[in-house]
């Protein structure tokens, strides 16, 4: 029988950036139990190499080292070498990005690492080139160099020693020594000193946060600052809200001519993006500008979150429903080749006016902004500057460029397409049912549509409605992976949104039942967490929570959130006992550095202060309600859709399976027939209100 560490084993694989790999001369194995064995019967160290589909230096270091055969020959003799896609198997990502982060202070992917056969790494780091460059040591001479030291009793077992303390650096991080003390919950000042953070690291010249580049969105610094704007009126939240929204939906990390958002910019300035396009980026960014339409009354915010939604529902959505992954940030092989333009692309599909507007308008010259000579569009004139300089009006001026911009789309489409990583994750597709419920809640209730799509498609194909486990993922039929934390709630998550934004009951209950598994299985009563894997889940060098926000908020922060929320509709649950419990046990951490967790930072503002609600006891949302919620920043108040009769309600409570009404619901009927609707606030409730204004007025009132 052939051994089946002698060959590419990655064709077998589901994985788009596995697959991507499966003509490399390397001996790829996926992390599995065939791979992991072997490491430890042949007594050889793990050579780990954890990337994505559409990570720019990951293809660069397959081209370099891993198509190149000399790489190959050193990999197969001395190593098992095994790929990882972080996007299924974001549990090993983070044990091993969490250690090369403290040990060499950086992180990213590609994240390379070599590993004992018992998982523990001895040596880390990201890109490496084939050959020495400057600083950065080779890969081929680190293959030899390592498989030297190996072969030699007393260097094994120094890096023995070493990748076992680098191992306890994980488990430190993932430690929860709060478990048994008497830490309490994060109070007021946590939130507010979380604020203060924010705001001391804006860049007030050009937005976002920090003073030099790269410059990522940072939606939860983005949130938080929009919360201390509407709560606090603090102009100088709003402005650096304003500013950063601004930068980013002016500047080449927008695509003018497609829409959607690139990953980050390269540059302080905003203007040239990496092209990679993240699902998870065009579903927090939208609601971040859908509130900061509903403070500053910015029209130009809500053309950009329509742009970006019919970005996904034309590039990232199943025909079936459900969300794709990601585009790559190559076309070809070259990186943003698709998006960018000289001025003579612009003046083979346009005549003047219009190519001239259009190149002043997005900023192309000769020169460029990018590689050989050519421009990323940024907004670079205003309408009516340039409406001044060609003697026109400024309508005729947005008329022709709209009609400029319409053209170049479509020639765009010519170009060779960025490839699409097909991958449909119930996670992101969480996140992005939340963003469509949210449009669909302030924007146009048509967006409500795509919402239902996806978590149909998602329930139908990842949900097990017997256990109530998720799978993680789905691609061209095939179903793998069992769901972590953020599976479970971010899906939990948008479900509820979409209840909120239809009043559809459907949704409730998955997300209800969600949220009942999280307790079941990923819940530990003796340490007080909340962990990222199921409790029957695969044994790691250690078992990893996710505390703190990145490109995608805390599970953890979500989670809590989500149960706080979620305890007035179910009767006799300890979701709020729990979550109590989960921010006592991490309290320490979160007021270190309540900005570096700040998911849980608001989770634990809603858990202190109560959070409020809207309990709206009707057969539809009357349209002015509707229109006057749509208007209004109201951050943190939930929707509490239920039937104005209690005929009616016992028909959702016998389908819920509730054997009575939750505290939500419970004496909340409509009164003579009208729409009502109840305000809570701070475990205190208005009388009932038949009037939507009135219920709001005392919400304010009292927040």
């Amino acid at each position: 029988m052939t051994d089946p560490l002698r060959r590419n084993r990655l064709a077998e694989e589901g994985s788009p950036y596995l697959t991507q790999h499966e003509d490399n001369p390397v001996n790829w194995q996926p992390w599995d139990a065939t791979a992991l064995e072997a490491a430890k019967d042949q007594n050889k160290p793990i050579f780990l190499s954890i990337g994505y589909s559409a990570c720019h230096w990951c293809h660069v270091m397959e081209e370099e080292s891993f198509e190149d055969d000399a790489v190959a020959e050193r990999l197969n003799e001395h190593f098992i070498p095994i790929k990882v896609d972080r996007e299924e198997r974001p549990d090993i990502d983070s044990i091993y990005m969490s250690i090369c982060q403290r040990v060499t202070g950086r992180g990213g992917w590609p994240l390379t690492a070599w590993l004992t056969p018992e998982g523990n790494p001895f040596y880390i780091g990201t890109y490496f080139p084939k050959e020495p460059q400057g600083q950065m040591p080779g890969l081929l001479d680190l293959l030899d160099k390592i498989a030297a030291s190996w072969n030699d009793p007393e260097e094994r077992s120094e890096m023995q020693t070493r990748a076992e303390q680098w191992a306890d650096t994980a488990r430190d991080k993932y430690d929860t020594p709060d478990a048994d003390s008497t830490s309490e919950v994060p109070g007021d000042d946590t939130l507010d000193s979380a604020v203060r953070t924010a705001l001391r690291s804006v860049d007030d010249e050009y937005g976002g946060f920090g003073s030099d580049g790269p410059k990522f969105p940072q939606p939860g610094r983005i949130n938080l600052l929009l919360r201390a704007a509407g709560r606090s009126g603090s102009s100088d939240a709003l402005t650096a809200v304003t500013t950063t929204l601004d930068a980013m939906a002016d500047g080449g990390m927008y695509d003018h001519l497609g829409g959607g958002f690139h990953r980050y910019a390269t540059d302080r300035e905003w203007t040239v993006p990496h092209f990679e396009k993240m699902l998870y980026d065009n579903a927090g960014l939208p609601p971040l500008y859908l509130a900061g339409h509903q403070l500053t009354d910015d029209d130009g915010y809500v053309e950009t979150v329509d742009e970006t939604l019919a970005f996904v529902d034309r590039e990232l959505t199943h025909p079936d429903g459900g969300f794709y992954s990601t585009l790559d940030a190559r076309s070809g092989d070259e990186e943003g080749s698709f998006y960018v333009w000289t001025p003579e692309d612009v003046h083979a599909h346009l005549d003047d006016p219009a190519a001239t507007l259009f190149c002043e308008r997005y900023g192309v010259t000769d020169g460029g902004n990018f590689e050989r000579g050519t421009t990323v569009l940024n907004v670079s004139a205003t309408v009516e500057a340039l409406a001044d300089e060609h003697d026109l009006s400024a309508d005729e001026v947005e008329d022709t460029v709209a009609t400029a911009r319409d053209t170049l789309f479509e020639a765009r489409e010519e170009r060779t397409r960025p490839p699409r990583d097909e991958k449909i994750l119930a996670g992101w597709n969480g996140m992005m049912i939340s963003a469509y419920a949210d449009a669909a809640r302030m924007r146009d209730a048509d967006y409500a549509e795509p919402a239902r799509d996806a978590l149909d498609f998602v329930t139908d194909h990842l949900l097990d409605s017997e256990t109530g486990r998720l799978q993680r993922r789905f691609i061209d039929g095939d179903v793998a992976g069992e769901g972590y934390l953020e599976d479970y709630a971010f899906l939990a998550r948008g479900a509820f949104d979409l209840y909120q934004a239809t009043g559809d009951l459907q949704p409730l209950s998955v997300a209800l039942d969600l949220v009942d598994t999280i307790v079941s299985a990923f819940w530990d009563a003796e340490t007080k967490t909340i962990y990222f894997t199921p409790d029957d889940g695969e044994e790691l060098v250690t078992r990893p929570q996710e505390l703190t926000d990145s490109s995608t908020p805390s599970s953890l922060g979500a989670t809590v959130d989500l149960l706080c929320e979620l305890d007035g509709f179910v009767t006799d649950a300890d979701y709020r006992e729990i979550a109590g419990e989960v921010l006592a046990t991490h309290s320490n951490r979160i007021t270190g550095n309540p900005l570096q967790h700040v998911s849980l930072t608001l989770a634990a503002d809603r858990y202190t202060n109560g959070g409020a609600e809207l309990t709206v006891a009707a057969d539809d949302l009357p349209s002015d309600w509707r229109d006057t919620l749509a208007d209004r920043y109201l951050p943190g108040v939930t929707l509490a859709h239920r039937p104005p009769t209690e005929s009616g309600l016992q028909a959702w409570l016998d389908e819920l399976g509730l054997e009575t009404a939750p505290p939500v619901w419970a004496g909340r009927e409509a009164i003579d027939g009208e729409p009502t609707v109840y305000a809570c606030e701070s475990f205190t409730c208005s009388p009932p209100k038949t009037a939507l204004e009135p219920a709001l007025e005392w919400l304010d009132a009292n927040r």
